[in-house]
């Protein structure tokens, strides 16, 4: 078994409130869950507008596979609107 984690600590421009940062954010999670099915959460950086930290974890039985769907879920993040990646950490198991 396989386990890793990555943490993305992002930039988000257009968000004037916690409100507007919230629905970017779930947005965000929502579709990483329902695209790769990995645990997703906001891990920092919750009292600040325009910050973030998510981190996602994945776990399987092949490290190809794990690997796989975090640089997926890395592309989403990435893709995502009013988002940019400030820093990315990646922790194995």
């Amino acid at each position: 078994m396989y386990a890793s984690a990555q943490t993305w600590i992002l930039h988000l421009e257009g968000c004037q409130s916690l409100k507007d940062k919230r629905s970017v954010l779930q947005s965000l999670k929502a579709e990483l869950r329902r695209k790769l099915n990995v645990s997703v959460a906001e891990v920092g950086a919750q009292d600040l507008w325009q910050r973030a930290e998510l981190a996602c974890a994945a776990v399987g039985s092949d490290r190809r596979v794990v690997d796989e769907m975090l640089r997926t879920a890395d592309g989403i993040v990435e893709a995502a609107d009013g988002v940019r990646i400030i820093d990315t950490v990646v922790t194995q198991v």
